[in-house]
């Protein structure tokens, strides 16, 4: 695992100024975050037509006005979780522990207990930040993440500390599979964010999501064939502003064959994704070019 690049001193007021804000307690800072949202949506419009575009390709049975309600509370959620990943930077374990609500961790920690590691795939829903960081609070082993870190060194940096606080640890996208050789006798979870845009290099895996033809990575069929991983399917759901509960759904044993090129878990996980999204629709991240690539 690499650890996080050095960044010029000219950064360090910016990392002062972060920090200090992350000491506020979260009522303030979600009252900065409604500055954002106003900011976010009505002052500087972010990627406003990606946004709507993609709300109304995903959804359309609904009105215009529909779509710009959802895009508004998009926006909100937005801007909340923006300070929630914030406030990482000084929340102690006990306290993200009780705004993060494990309702099943049996359903990892059948597997742990035999000795085995297991995938948990999650994707750009609720606060995808308070995943990882989370379930290294409440699982018995150890949490690793796959990420695609920023070229930004500063920011890098920053978020990678904000993502191990809690004593998970970070794989670069480009290293997972010699990590998971060189580590394969390691106990613990691996956490993919499955809903990234595959584009055609990476041999995706094509389906109708959200009313969209959308290509996947099939990673997670891949590394489950090749390792004998079990699969489970992270869903996070807010249940209030700052309170989150985690949703485990097994999708693969690690011991029944897979059928070469159909991609069964991938498949499951969209499936289980898009029952997600439209049951909460402003929580999932608009912003991003989901849909950039083209059969």
């Amino acid at each position: 695992m690499n650890p996080p690049r050095k960044y010029p001193w000219y950064y360090r007021p910016l990392e002062w100024l972060l920090l200090g804000l992350a000491y506020l307690p979260l009522r303030l800072l979600y009252g900065l975050a409604d500055g954002i949202y106003l900011l976010l949506a009505f002052v500087i419009r972010y990627r406003q037509q990606i946004v709507l575009t993609n709300l109304r390709n995903s959804f359309p049975e609904k009105t215009d006005a529909e779509i710009r309600r959802i895009a508004r509370q998009f926006y909100r959620h937005f801007a909340e979780v923006m300070v929630e990943t914030l406030k990482l930077g000084v929340m102690t374990p006990a306290e993200l522990k009780r705004r993060v609500f494990f309702r099943n961790p049996e359903v990892l920690e059948q597997w742990h207990a035999k000795g085995r590691t297991a995938l948990g795939l999650s994707s750009h829903a609720g606060n995808w930040e308070w995943v990882l960081t989370s379930g290294a609070v409440w699982l018995s082993a150890r949490a690793d993440g796959v990420y695609k870190p920023l070229s930004n060194p500063f920011f890098e940096d920053f978020m990678y500390r904000l993502r191990t606080r809690t004593g998970a640890r970070l794989i670069p996208m480009r290293e997972t599979l010699r990590n998971l050789v060189r580590n394969r006798g390691d106990l613990r979870v691996v956490s993919l964010l499955s809903d990234q845009a595959a584009g055609p290099e990476d041999q995706p895996y094509w389906t109708t999501f959200m009313h969209q033809d959308s290509g996947f990575y099939t990673s997670a069929d891949r590394l489950a064939a090749q390792f004998h991983y079990p699969v489970v399917y992270v869903s996070i759901q807010r249940q209030r502003r700052g309170y989150y509960e985690i949703v485990l759904t097994e999708l693969y044993d690690g011991d029944a064959p897979l059928e070469p090129g159909k991609f069964a878990i991938t498949d499951a996980f969209v499936r289980h994704l898009e029952r997600d999204i439209r049951a909460l629709p402003s929580d999932y991240l608009w912003t991003h070019r989901r849909w950039k690539h083209k059969r």
